[in-house]
């Protein structure tokens, strides 16, 4: 695990983000406890990867600061509602993806070789995070983002090596 529920909790209270909106993956189920009991932060749960983005979309535009975490494998199911809040509504939403298998090597699973093109594809500006060292990368990407007014994302490297 990357980062620690607290980690994770502590940099987006420390951001400025008023809604973490998720479909938690096997990795960051862990950060729960830690994100729903942080009282500048609200943790809302979706059912499907798409009902992210528009929830996202309108506490954006009622003033919140959201950020929307899910699996990269989330992101692929849920481009059309992607599409219509980042692009058709221009909206600088920022997401937080778990990069599954990325540090497991030998892994067969085709959603790291996916990832990157995707977002690449829909012009969605990233950051990877694949080790402790990089950690600072998130928050200064979110900021660098946030200052621009863009949509952004960063990885999170998951898996084993």
């Amino acid at each position: 695990m990357m980062f620690s529920g607290h980690e994770i909790a502590a940099t987006l209270t420390g951001l400025g983000v008023t809604h973490a909106i998720w479909l938690p993956d096997s990795e960051f189920g862990a950060w729960e406890s830690d994100l729903e009991t942080e009282a500048a932060l609200t943790l809302l749960r979706v059912c499907r990867e798409g009902e992210a983005w528009p929830l996202a979309a309108g506490l954006y535009l009622g003033g919140a600061s959201p950020v929307v975490i899910m699996q990269v494998t989330g992101l692929f199911e849920s481009g059309d509602a992607l599409r219509n809040v980042l692009f058709d509504l221009g909206l600088p939403i920022f997401a937080i993806l778990g990069a599954r298998s990325w540090l497991t090597s030998g892994s067969r699973d085709s959603a790291k070789r996916f990832a990157t093109p995707i977002l690449d594809a829909w012009g969605i500006d990233r950051v990877i995070v694949e080790s402790p060292a990089d950690k600072p990368e998130l928050a200064a990407h979110y900021q660098r983002c946030q200052q621009a007014g863009r949509a952004g994302a960063a990885l999170l490297a998951e898996g084993n090596m």
